[in-house]
């Protein structure tokens, strides 16, 4: 898995993975420029990149994430990239990464299929499920002896949240308590308002 990842974050041309956040990675992406002139891409293939990174980014399958593009799109009066990274931003799987709680977003899925994650005090298994302001986080009690959450608090210590995010480090508790902000929008690997373009063909 970790070969694959990293031979897409080449593709790409972004670490999109948490594999590829190394300076390896960095150092081997800037010899294969030196070798080789990247050719250029036309609006559909700088469009279709855009479009991988952000699907990968967000540990989607094509289908999840036409979806949402879709819905975005077809918003009447909202501004489509807006809305797109709110609705991106909101999934369970992905606050669970954002909080901290997982070191990405496929294991923050993967806790949340589990059934190691609580909303609003009851155990859920839909990594999809959207949260709204004042939706609280937090891990099942009967999980919190487990191996992946043993010194939770003390990894949460230096762990930034989003301004829309409220993390208590020593419950490990985290509240909505905004709206996502594609101003807010740290990563930088990718537009999403060249995805919406993609999808408006």
């Amino acid at each position: 898995m970790k070969i694959k990842q990293y031979k897409t974050a080449r593709r790409l041309g972004a670490r999109i993975f948490s594999k590829t956040q190394s300076p390896k990675f960095v150092l081997a992406r800037s010899r294969a420029i030196g070798k080789k002139r990247p050719s250029a891409l036309s609006e559909y293939g700088l469009q279709l990149l855009e479009k991988q990174k952000a699907r990968y980014s967000y540990n989607l399958n094509e289908r999840q994430f036409s979806k949402y593009a879709k819905m975005a799109i077809s918003k009447k009066g909202v501004n489509p990239a807006e809305f797109l990274y709110k609705n991106l931003e909101s999934r369970l799987d992905n606050i669970v990464y954002r909080l901290g709680l997982a070191k990405t977003r496929p294991y923050a899925r993967q806790m949340v299929s589990h059934g190691h994650i609580m909303v609003n005090g009851r155990r859920v298994t839909i990594p999809s499920m959207s949260l709204r302001s004042g939706d609280a986080v937090s891990i099942r009690p009967g999980s919190k002896n487990k191996r992946m959450f043993e010194s939770m608090a003390e990894r949460l210590k230096d762990h930034a949240v989003p301004s829309w995010l409220t993390l208590d480090r020593d419950k490990i508790h985290g509240v909505v308590s905004g709206a996502p902000s594609l101003q807010e929008m740290s990563d930088g690997i990718f537009s999403l308002a060249s995805v919406v373009e993609f999808y408006s063909r």
